[in-house]
């Protein structure tokens, strides 16, 4: 009987045992398992104010972009029209001298025709220069402005046509027993004179005010 007893309050004693085991594992799986949520939540939490860290950065960076964005281009603009303007004023440092000589040669020549004075080497030299201002030209085209471009054209055109009525007026020179050479040379010598002293000069004249105009501002 009093084993049954004993049998009894030790059996009542381990199902007790059990159930406070039971509960100490459940409390302690709950413990690890609040741990493990709030630091899942923790790291998340972690993440979102990263993300909303980096997207303020970025707005910040992007005001920072659009406050800077129209000075930037105004200034790449400035080094723009600064490169074209070196660029056009080099061409026009390049062709001047050129177009000069040209026409102080060519001046000299005819000087030299109308007095009827030897002017094999002189006719040499004009025609080198006006090969010379030509090539330049075209060297330098690019950086000139059009109505420049347009004007060096027509002037180194008109010297080589006054230079060509000159040649031809001491070839009728040369051929004076011909009928008609008389009137033909005269021709010839008012054609180079039109050409020289009215047209090439008034459009070096044109060209000096163009290009202080272009450059001298």
């Amino acid at each position: 009987m009093e084993l049954d007893h004993i049998f009894d309050l030790l059996s009542a004693d381990y199902f007790i045992l059990v159930i406070a085991a039971t509960a100490l594992i459940v409390a302690i799986i709950a413990a690890v398992s609040g741990a493990t949520a709030r630091r899942k939540m923790s790291e998340q939490n972690d993440t979102v104010k990263q993300r909303v860290d980096s997207l303020w950065l970025d707005m910040d960076e992007m005001r920072v972009s659009q406050f800077n964005g129209p000075s930037g281009g105004h200034e790449s603009r400035e080094t723009a029209d600064s490169e074209r303007f070196l660029a056009e004023k080099s061409a026009y440092e390049a062709i001047w001298p050129q177009l000069w000589t040209l026409h102080d040669k060519l001046g000299m020549f005819l000087r030299a025709v109308e007095a009827d004075e030897q002017a094999g080497e002189l006719r040499v030299e004009a025609r080198n220069a006006a090969l010379d201002a030509r090539s330049t030209l075209n060297r330098v085209r690019p950086f000139c402005h059009g109505d420049v471009d347009e004007l060096i054209t027509q002037l180194i055109d008109n010297h080589i046509k006054a230079h060509l009525a000159a040649c031809h007026y001491m070839d009728l020179r040369k051929d004076s027993l011909s009928s008609g050479s008389s009137h033909d040379r005269a021709v010839q010598k008012e054609k180079f004179h039109m050409l020289y002293d009215g047209q090439t000069k008034e459009m070096l004249n044109q060209l000096v005010i163009i290009i202080r105009r272009r450059i001298l501002r």
